[in-house]
């Protein structure tokens, strides 16, 4: 992996013609690129070195690709060539599609239209039906790796899978495979994992989709992984209160800690949620994906141990598995023109409406103690990620998710009325272990976070308070920081042009920052320092964008407050956009509003829409401390 990814551009790279970057995170860069033999634009998909090192990882990886080729499902994203360069680096080509990937989708607009995240969720379980009838699960189930062009869903990033026969929760390698948000107890305990994994992963993509919210929202990674292992998620009727209650049992049926006790397939799973939605069974047309029931024959992957919670009921229409032979169907096209660019205003919150009195989870439903699923990062409920990072405009492959930061909470629930069935019983003896696995898991976690950030060869140092900024923060050894006057601090590699910018508020000439943005996207990113008496971290999103519009440079958009912390302070957290009336260049933000005498504190992180990297925000906004 090159420190500058940029140095690809314009360079042949395995018989292919590297254009842009598209999205990048700690594994991986995926670029545009042209393949001349056939004419067409591909996604070229190029591992970091450091996971070519193991012999056996290469070899698998090229083996599981082409055996992910080799399925034609209209919903698995076409894989048109993996192997190892002359160098030995790792790469995949596969299909490049023009369009948001879902983690985008809930970023803009917030919580998704029930028919509408119905129809998506039907298509990422039949993919994924079909990649276990395959014997490869993917481990790795997100918002970002699923792509929408317009109706259509692609799952894409299985890349890196684990075949059947041969998975736990490590590679050979020790790497973790997967994302801790999304992450079932099995894997995260080192156990053996089936399609009943990529199913809990699923549940948790429902579940934020629905919600715009993860089903579990902690400070740290070992937190969150421990909140997988033991506890419950709110009940997503708590969140959207015109969801049916029948709609949380089959939530903590898909979300339950045993595998035995899920869903017999993913299909099955979003059946049973959208006849709970409507109250009656689907009709065969209702779901682009095939329906299931339970699935007993050689090479699912599933078992057949007793379900907890609310069974569906039968089907109606036609009833099938997932396919074990080769699918076909309609594939769109490569796209080859611009890339249409992802909406920026703010999202809308959850969805409310009227719920009858007295109805509510009973005394009986347990949700676990403690901290519960705080807001997520994206889609303007919660604190998280940031602006969304990664992907180029609508082509995101995966890319560009940080650690979820802030907490949450969720209690019992306590109201009479109508309850979701109690939590489903655990396997004995599984808490006993999971200390000693949780620590094994973290540790394994932060090992590859030493060796990709080894890789990228970055260093860091700490910026001191000054009076324009009685703070102290990190920030990468190769930015600049500056402080103007006793009027604000700013740290950036160009932090000349973005002071130049910042210092101008709402009439900034963006000149030099726009040469910045088009030119070289990649330093287009900083942290901004400011105190003012005009801020107030208990403003609504309309009065912190007027707040703002005083304050920065461009048009301003906002979404809605999250109560977070920045480093060892209680903050506000509000994500938006700051837009140059005259190009219409932005800059995506995540800023943190921090009570502090005698005037408030803003510490802003901005990057280029799209560029941004979610693991340099986090640690800034990680290292805060307030003078």
């Amino acid at each position: 992996m090159h420190v500058n990814d940029r140095a690809l551009i314009g360079q042949e790279v395995a018989g292919y013609y590297v254009e842009d970057i598209i999205g990048k995170g700690g594994m991986a860069v995926v670029y545009l690129a042209l393949d001349p033999r056939l004419s067409r634009r591909v996604a070229l998909k190029i591992l970091n070195p450091v996971l070519s090192v193991d012999d056996r990882f290469r070899q698998r990886f090229i083996l599981e690709s082409r055996t992910v080729a080799s399925i034609e499902h209209p919903n698995i994203i076409p894989i048109y060539e993996a192997n190892a360069d002359a160098d030995g680096v790792l790469y995949i080509a596969m299909r490049y599609v023009d369009g948001l990937d879902l983690r985008r989708l809930i970023y803009d607009r917030g919580p998704l239209p029930l028919d509408q995240g119905t129809r998506i969720f039907a298509q990422v379980a039949a993919a994924l039906d079909t990649a276990h009838a395959h014997d490869l699960i993917h481990r790795d189930v997100k918002p970002a790796n699923i792509l929408l062009a317009a109706d259509h869903v692609y799952l894409t990033d299985f890349g890196i899978t684990k075949h059947r026969t041969s998975i736990s929760g490590l590679t050979q390698t020790d790497q973790f495979i997967g994302t801790p948000r999304y992450m079932s107890p099995e894997q995260i305990n080192k156990e053996h994992i089936d399609g009943r994994a990529d199913q809990y992963a699923l549940a948790c993509v429902v579940y934020e989709g629905l919600s715009g919210r993860l089903p579990f929202q902690r400070d740290n990674d070992i937190a969150l992984l421990w909140a997988h292992l033991a506890e419950q998620p709110v009940p997503l009727t708590q969140l959207r209160p015109e969801l049916p209650l029948e709609v949380d049992g089959v939530m903590m049926r898909a979300l339950a800690k045993a595998p035995e006790q899920r869903f017999p397939s993913c299909a099955a799973f979003i059946v049973a949620l959208r006849e709970a939605i409507t109250g009656s069974p689907a009709d065969s047309g209702a779901f682009t994906g095939p329906r299931t029931g339970p699935r007993t024959g050689p090479g699912t992957g599933y078992g057949s141990g007793p379900h907890s919670g609310p069974h569906s009921g039968p089907h109606s229409g036609p009833h099938s598995g997932p396919h074990s032979g080769p699918h076909s169907g309609p594939h769109s096209g490569p796209h080859s023109g611009p890339h249409s660019g992802p909406h920026s205003g703010p999202h809308s919150g959850p969805h409310s409406g009227a719920r009858p009195v007295g109805v509510g989870p009973g005394p009986g439903a347990h949700y676990g103690p403690g901290p519960g699923s705080g807001p997520h990062s994206g889609p303007g409920t919660g604190p998280g990620s940031g602006p969304h990072s990664g992907p180029h405009p609508g082509s995101p492959y995966g890319y560009g998710e940080g650690p979820h930061t802030g907490p949450g909470s969720s209690g019992p629930a306590t109201g009479p009325g109508t309850g979701v069935s109690a939590r489903p019983a655990r396997r004995p003896g599984r808490l006993p272990i999971v200390a000693a696995t949780l620590t094994a898991a973290v540790a394994a976690l932060a090992l590859v976070v030493m060796i990709v950030f080894m890789q990228r060869g970055e260093s860091w140092t700490r910026f001191q308070d000054t009076a324009a900024a009685p703070v102290t923060f990190e920030y990468p050894a190769g930015w600049t920081a500056r402080t103007h006057a006793d009027l604000f601090a700013i740290a950036s590699p160009r932090a000349a042009e973005f002071e130049s910018m910042f210092v101008s508020g709402a009439s900034a000439d963006w000149s030099q920052v726009n040469k910045v943005i088009t030119g070289d996207p990649e330093n287009a990113v900083g942290v901004y320092v400011q105190v003012s008496d005009t801020l107030d971290p208990g403003a609504s999103r309309e009065e912190m964008k007027a707040m703002m519009e005083g304050l920065l440079p461009g048009e301003v958009q906002v979404t809605a407050p999250v109560p977070d912390r920045a480093g060892n302070s209680d903050a506000t957290r509000y994500d938006g956009t700051l837009r140059d009336r005259n190009s219409g260049n932005q800059l995506g933000f995540v800023s943190y509003v921090i009570a502090h005498r005698p005037k408030p504190v803003l510490v802003l992180y901005f990057c280029a829409q799209h560029r941004c990297d979610d693991e340099t925000q986090v640690r800034v906004r990680q290292s805060v401390q307030v003078s």
